[in-house]
């Protein structure tokens, strides 16, 4: 059987979770910087999930204070992302790690906990929908510029 471990992540862990969350997010390199300050900050975690000791994925949690669409109660924690490698899906693991989130966020005194995803990232709903999410309304954001 696979040895899966999963951890609060630690700035030990900051190379490790930045190649996974740049997989995710798909963002720059001031991706680096936003995590380590993640590292440190009492609202908010990172939890790394390691497979016979290689990264398999991460999860990041964060309280929100402001409204969250279809809550009642503040704070409210916040699935900010999930990401599971390629080779280590299907085994639980988003699961697992979405699930010790939400322990986390019990532990901040959260009553409620909730999450988002773009309108086409199907797998995404489904994922959230298998994991008990209920769908609490869908956008669409509009921007136009001012100059």
């Amino acid at each position: 059987m696979t040895e899966i471990t999963i951890k609060k992540a630690a700035i030990s862990d900051l190379s490790a979770v930045t190649a996974l969350a740049q997989k995710l997010f798909s963002l720059s390199d001031v991706l680096e910087v936003e995590m380590e300050l993640l590292l440190s900050d009492e609202g908010a975690a990172i939890f790394i999930a390691y497979v016979e000791n290689v990264p398999a994925g991460f999860a990041q949690v964060q309280l929100r204070r402001d409204y969250v669409e279809g809550t009642a109660t503040s704070p409210v924690g916040y699935l900010e992302g999930v990401y599971t490698e390629t080779a280590f899906r299907k085994q639980g693991i988003a699961k697992r790690l979405v699930e010790i989130c939400e322990a986390w966020a019990k532990e901040k005194g959260c009553l409620e906990f909730a999450s988002d995803c773009e309108l086409a990232n199907s797998d995404s709903i489904l994922f959230h929908k298998a994991i008990g999410f209920l769908e609490a309304n869908r956008i669409v954001c509009f921007v136009k510029g001012l100059l």
